[in-house]
């Protein structure tokens, strides 16, 4: 079986935009979570978010700097947080001059809910003035595969152009599948993650009424606090991760930066609940289990799990349950950096992935910050509270799980 591996790297989060100054802040423990200040939040529940700070300083949202404005009014926000951050990623594998056989360039680029504010918009647009009125992009604007369409559009990439929607596995769904693409020989190089833009009114006040989020909003960045007892729901974000995949023999051909190896990738479902996730997390487990399986791996070969970790009562106690059960006594490491960055739904998988594969570049575990108050599951489980821990990392598990019982696990490995 063909090896991939990691030769590119781009993120839009909300506390950092550029993967570095994500990353930094990460380890740091720094929040991205603010006051939502986009739109009116005076008749909402929740009226906080992790949205990435817009400017042109460095580590700032800039899509101008990317994206041409004019192009711009054709794109959900959503489509421009990933072609952002597919930027970052091309330039990182050194892509942008690529002479070679773009035929065999793809793009897996997904979102778990896509153009909803467009939808939104429109809606309101047609309702208050006709039919007239529809811009001529509201399709283009509102579905979601038309990331990976502008992404591949952009660069003459004209390999396989998929786009995974399962909600919050999006994202490590599009790295699995991509990775599998180059595996079977359909492609050399995939560029793959997901976006998220889904931080308007009626998203907020949609999850709102699933009594899904946080309402801390006198403490936005207090309000995400993983596996605690005073947490009291999840975090909307909005950005993008994406990363380039590539083939081993390939990349070393072009004599590319290899950060890591997407050594597995494991997927199941539930079929138990359309939010709630099966008892005990049975289902993530098995996804767990057939990612190391794929990677040839066993669970004391794994450092690091990247949580899937949304401060939500009955998702924190599953997931914990299923690695403690798979994991037992082994001294791994486990934490959820969405404490920081929020849950940026589609798009976490991908950005997720990149803290997995920058803890092995750097030898350190992100914390999981606001975890004061741990809850009786974790016991003496590490979930690397509020500090960051240096530890070597040769294999790490990203994991991310999405409603309707939908959940992925991908490891990710040192090149040696």
């Amino acid at each position: 079986m063909k090896r991939v591996v990691i030769t590119g790297m781009g993120i839009v989060a909300p506390n950092g935009c550029g993967v570095e100054y994500a990353w930094k802040n990460v380890v740091g423990g720094v929040s991205g979570i603010r006051k939502i200040d986009t739109f009116d939040t005076s008749d909402l529940p929740c009226q906080i978010a992790g949205l990435p700070i817009i400017g042109t300083e460095p580590g700032q949202y800039n899509p101008d700097a990317i994206v041409d404005i004019r192009e711009q009014r054709k794109l959900d926000k959503s489509m421009i947080y990933g072609m952002v951050a597919a930027d970052e990623a091309v330039r990182d594998a050194g892509l942008i001059d690529y002479d070679g056989d773009k035929t065999r360039i793809g793009v897996s680029i997904g979102s778990g809910i896509g153009g909803m504010q467009t939808i939104y918009e429109t809606c309101i647009e047609l309702h208050e003035n006709g039919p007239r009125h529809v811009s001529p992009f509201f399709i283009p604007k509102g579905i979601i595969n038309m990331t990976a369409g502008n992404v591949s559009m952009k660069y003459g990439f004209k390999g396989p152009n998929i786009a995974v929607v399962t909600a919050c596995a999006t994202s490590a769904h599009c790295i699995g599948e991509a990775a599998r693409l180059i595996q079977h020989g359909d492609a050399d190089i995939m560029i793959a993650g997901g976006a998220e833009g889904a931080v308007c009114k009626i998203g907020v006040a949609g999850f709102t009424a699933m009594r899904a989020l946080s309402t801390r909003n006198d403490e936005p960045t207090k309000a995400s606090r993983p596996w605690d007892k005073n947490r009291d729901g999840f975090v909307m974000s909005e950005g993008a991760g994406i990363l380039v995949l590539e083939e081993y023999e390939h990349a070393v051909s072009r004599g590319a930066k290899i950060y890591a190896e997407v050594a597995g990738y494991g997927l199941s479902g539930d079929a138990y609940h359309i939010t709630a996730p099966a008892p005990g997390g049975e289902g993530g487990l098995r996804a767990m289990k057939a990612a190391l399986n794929d990677a040839g791996l066993t669970p004391s070969d794994v450092d690091y799990i990247n949580a899937h970790g949304t401060s939500t009562g009955l998702g924190d106690v599953g997931e914990l349950t299923a690695v403690k059960e798979l994991f037992g006594d082994l001294p791994v490491s486990m934490s959820s950096t969405k404490s920081t960055t929020g849950h940026l739904l589609g798009a976490a998988g991908g950005v997720e992935a990149i803290f997995c594969t920058l803890a092995i570049r750097d030898g350190i575990v992100p914390p999981t910050i606001n975890l004061d108050d741990p809850i009786e599951e974790v016991g003496n489980f590490d979930l690397v509270p509020n500090v960051a821990k240096k530890r070597k990392v040769d294999v790490a598990i990203s994991n991310s799980f999405g409603f309707g019982g939908t959940n992925a696990s991908l490891v990710i490995k040192r090149v040696k």
